[in-house]
């Protein structure tokens, strides 16, 4: 975890570059009301105690042909720490799957999967996910259209 106190300035920072990551240090410094040597060493601070992970473009998954997503839920035979370490390294090697997460209730994982078509998600389903060692029950439900979608942090 990060052992460093954010305030109320690094939560502006925050705020501003997570509507627009490819801000200049003047632009951020300006938004927040900062000079700008004070601003990039903020700035610094957060990318070096691990507040800021990384930066990354956000692309149309529809300029791709990716129009399918699905909500996949996985049940193992096993929950012993082979079985999920075994299906946790398998499916972190698979590009359509966006993201996974161990689940309490009735499944053990829920994945987000993005794919060009239903055969295309056919395929990973037989090709990929069900082949992998302990992979008991899969339940699929797609998304017709996204309501909300974020990318950005509640920040307070």
């Amino acid at each position: 975890m990060l052992n460093y106190n954010i305030d109320d300035i690094d939560r502006r920072i925050l705020i501003a570059l997570q509507e627009n990551g490819r801000a200049t240090n003047y632009e951020l410094s300006e938004r927040v009301g900062l000079s700008p040597s004070p601003c990039l060493r903020r700035i610094r601070v957060l990318e070096s105690t691990g507040a800021i992970e990384r930066y990354t473009a956000l692309v149309n998954p529809e300029s791709l042909g990716l129009s399918v997503t699905a909500f996949v839920r996985v049940r193992l035979g096993g929950q012993d720490d082979r079985h999920l370490e075994e299906f946790e390294n398998t499916i972190a090697d698979f590009q359509e799957v966006m993201e996974c997460y161990l689940m309490t209730g009735e499944a053990d994982y829920q994945l987000r999967v993005l794919v060009s078509s239903l055969a295309h998600f056919e395929d990973f389903l037989r090709q990929k996910l069900t082949r992998i060692d302990g992979v008991s029950q899969v339940t699929t439900s797609f998304g017709l259209r996204p309501i909300v979608y974020r990318t950005a942090l509640p920040i307070s």
